[in-house]
């Protein structure tokens, strides 16, 4: 038998929130987390407030389990033996290489967990190793703080730049800064000692620098970038078309690009001819690649579109968890609960992944879809709604030793195991998604009145009036 009786009750009537309950014990376990962050930080120290505690209360805030930092407090305070101050200046002075250190150990945990269920996705392109580069800025806090209460101003209390692996749709890296009105490029720096040989590196034309690029080819890797209207190069031969996508046509031509110190590479090109306009009113996209010539244009142009994928991510850490907490004014304590949801977010990108190898009827590629061609796979919002629903009567059902015993000790290949049997017992079609349905751009409403009011039911009324009326030929 895989569990105690404890976890019966649970396991029947919501198995996703014992998988991700249990996946945090794996890879999120105290001990761990403490001993991390006497490895890794350099001015804190974990004194009478341990590292782990202060994790454990912000990842109750991040995955809605409690609404903020304060009611978690509230509710945990006989086993913290500390004010409350004491644990928002513990958050104030994470450094921010603890929070990287965070999210790069636990994707990598979880990373050889979903190898190990053999629920690996092929990429957007098959044969390569692809990663998916954005950057995010953390939205304006409360002015909470002295120095901003007479200020009218939006607070911005550092920014990000996310790697996301699609295989395992795992966030596996992250660089924080503290300054939210820096500039991304400064950071492009770090993120190429990031890159590693056969790789290949898909992002918008906020990357398209010349030193990243070359940075990229010197490392034996490749990129498909979106070329940015200020990086001009000289085009080699005619532009000729290769064929159509979704979106538009296709055409490519080859560029050359000189940097300051007098390289020279030459790159592909190619345009995408869009049938409508993108939100920027653009016409047609250009991206540039040194992929090899084997990889045709079409296959490249769609490839980009799947650059998506981490904007998607980006938008579940805050509309599905929170990973934006306004009432953490310091930079540090707000990239250090960023941080947190990244983690949480790959706890459930395993869980769906378990999903995923046990149900293949429900896989990104199958054939089941809507009517329209939408197609159905596992809903992010439907598990993370179901797993913070539960997860306060769990914590009061079944003790911690009960988590630790069962799941903390267990190797990638036994958790695994334990994941895919708790993957069988999930009555998948409460978390599947609605299907999609393209919809036509709606023309623009012409208002009939402007301010004042109505009231809807003598509006409705008078719409039962008309509709009862009989009508005249």
């Amino acid at each position: 038998m895989f569990f105690d009786e404890v976890f019966q009750p649970f396991i029947e009537e919501s198995a996703v929130s014992v998988m991700f309950r249990g996946t945090l014990e794996n890879v999120f376990a105290s001990e761990r987390l403490d001993r991390l962050f006497q490895e890794v930080a350099k001015k804190q120290y974990c004194g009478r407030l341990a590292f782990s505690t202060c994790a454990e209360l912000l990842s109750l805030v991040v995955t809605r389990t409690q609404p903020s930092v304060h009611a978690a407090y509230r509710k945990n305070r006989d086993n913290i033996r500390v004010a409350v101050k004491s644990v928002y200046n513990k958050l104030a002075g994470i450094e921010p290489h603890v929070s990287e250190s965070l999210v790069c150990e636990t994707a990598l945990d979880l990373a050889q967990i979903i190898e190990q269920m053999d629920a690996k996705l092929p990429g957007p392109l098959p044969g390569c190793d692809v990663r998916i580069v954005d950057g995010n800025h953390l939205s304006g806090t409360q002015h909470r703080l002295k120095e901003l209460r007479t200020l009218g101003d939006a607070a911005l209390p550092g920014h990000t730049v996310a790697v996301l692996n699609p295989h395992v749709q795992l966030v596996e890296d992250l660089i924080a800064c503290e300054d939210g009105h820096a500039n991304q490029k400064p950071l492009y720096v770090r993120l190429l000692d990031k890159v590693q040989r056969g790789q290949c590196w898909i992002a918008d034309r906020d990357y398209s620098t010349l030193d990243f690029l070359f940075g990229i080819k010197e490392r034996k890797a490749y990129f498909l970038i979106r070329q940015h209207g200020v990086l001009q190069g000289e085009p080699v031969g005619h532009r000729r078309g290769v064929g159509r996508i979704d979106t538009g046509v296709v055409y490519e031509q080859r560029l050359r690009l000189i940097d300051a110190n007098g390289r020279e590479m030459v790159v592909r090109r190619i345009t995408v001819k869009l049938d409508e306009p993108t939100r920027d009113g653009d016409t047609e996209i250009h991206l540039l690649t040194n992929l090899p010539k084997k990889v045709h244009a079409d296959r490249i142009a769609e490839a980009y579109r799947s650059r998506w994928q981490i904007e998607t991510a980006f938008a579940k850490l805050t509309t599905v968890l929170k990973c934006e907490l306004n009432t953490l004014g310091y930079p540090d304590a707000a990239l250090f609960g960023f941080s947190l949801a990244v983690v949480m977010y790959n706890a459930v990108s395993a869980v769906i992944a378990a999903l995923r190898a046990t149900h293949p009827e429900v896989a990104p590629k199958s054939d089941r879809s809507s009517r329209s061609g939408g197609k159905i796979t596992f809903s992010f919002y439907y598990l993370a709604d179901e797993i913070s629903g539960v997860a306060r009567g769990m914590a009061v059902a079944v003790p911690a030793e009960h988590w630790t015993s069962a799941f903390a000790n267990l190797t990638p290949k036994q958790m695994a195991k334990k994941l895919l049997w708790l993957a069988r017992q999930v009555d998948v079609e409460q978390f599947l998604t609605n299907p999609y349905r393209s919809q036509k751009r709606r023309k623009q409403r012409r208002m009939t009145t402007r301010g004042g009011h109505v009231s809807t039911y003598r509006i409705l009324q008078k719409r039962k009036q008309n509709a009862a009326q009989p009508c005249l030929h």
